[in-house]
């Protein structure tokens, strides 16, 4: 199982915030943005800064995937 930020980016899509805006908004660091786009570890602080930027639940911006998912998806790259 891994997570996947899928969700953080279509909430940004969907409420028109770039990354850049996301991460003066939440007060984050650019390397912790490159984090999240590759589904990587980030300290549950950056998730607590993000949830309470867009005043969302965590639940909002990250889900659990299958292993296999991940696996697949990046063997296709």
């Amino acid at each position: 199982m891994a997570i996947s930020y899928k969700k953080l980016w279509k909430l940004l899509i969907d409420k028109n915030i770039k990354k850049c805006d996301l991460q003066s908004m939440a007060n984050i660091s650019g390397s912790s943005i490159a984090k999240l786009g590759r589904n990587e570890n980030v300290n549950t602080d950056i998730l607590l800064r993000i949830c309470t930027a867009l005043h969302c639940d965590i639940s909002d911006i990250m889900e659990i995937e299958e292993s296999g998912d991940i696996e697949d998806k990046r063997k296709r790259r």
